[in-house]
């Protein structure tokens, strides 16, 4: 409900909907999946029937996906449970699960974000000094960038995480064509600025 009530305060916005069935998802004209649980959200979309065309949407249309959505969009994910989980395989990203360890390991950090200094911030947000306080709650991280054409946008400073990687920065937000995802959760904030910047790059204005 976070992200749907931040959307709807969002220019350009004219309509906010739930996608729960095939009939919804071809309603609209761009998606976020949100955090969560990657592989209930997976084993949902398959009991549903529409796992096979979430892939088709997210290959053609706007989507962005936070968390649970980042990794449920890669085309590889470590660390997942025993068995693994089904990807729609479509950002070219592989992405550790679970990277930042339990729910009592949560944490929050105000970084530089470039990618939005042409955005207005939001009540509480830091839009003139060019920060954003990022929430991460058993986040995910992207550990390798798996094709050239993928923009990174925000890294962790070294330190976070628990593999060798962190020891340079974690990758936590990335671009790909008409692929949005991000580890943490914006929408936990009072600052609208990515929702902003999926809304301008949905509409295919140069951000």
């Amino acid at each position: 409900m976070h992200m749907l009530n931040t959307l709807r305060g969002v220019e350009h916005i004219s309509d906010v909907i739930e996608v729960r069935t095939k009939e919804e998802l071809a309603s609209v004209d761009a998606l976020i999946i949100p955090g969560g649980e990657s592989t209930s959200i997976a084993l949902i979309a398959e009991r549903c029937g529409i796992l096979e065309d979430l892939r088709n949407f997210v290959s053609a249309k706007p989507t962005w996906g936070t968390c649970a959505g980042l990794i449920l969009m890669a085309k590889q994910a470590i660390h997942t449970k025993k068995g693994g989980q089904q990807l729609l395989n479509a950002l070219p990203v592989t992405v550790s699960r679970n990277q930042f360890g339990r729910q009592v390991d949560s944490f929050t950090i105000k970084l530089d974000s470039p990618c939005l200094s042409s955005l207005g911030g939001a009540e509480g947000g830091d839009g003139a000094s060019g920060q954003f306080e990022y929430v991460f709650i058993r986040a995910p991280a992207i550990v390798s960038v798996d094709d050239p054409e993928v923009q990174p946008l925000i890294t962790l400073p070294p330190g976070y995480g628990q593999t060798e990687a962190s020891e340079n920065g974690l990758l936590v937000a990335v671009r790909y064509r008409n692929m949005l995802g991000t580890s943490f959760h914006p929408e936990l904030t009072n600052d609208s600025r990515w929702h902003q910047y999926f809304v301008r790059m949905a509409l295919g204005d140069d951000i």
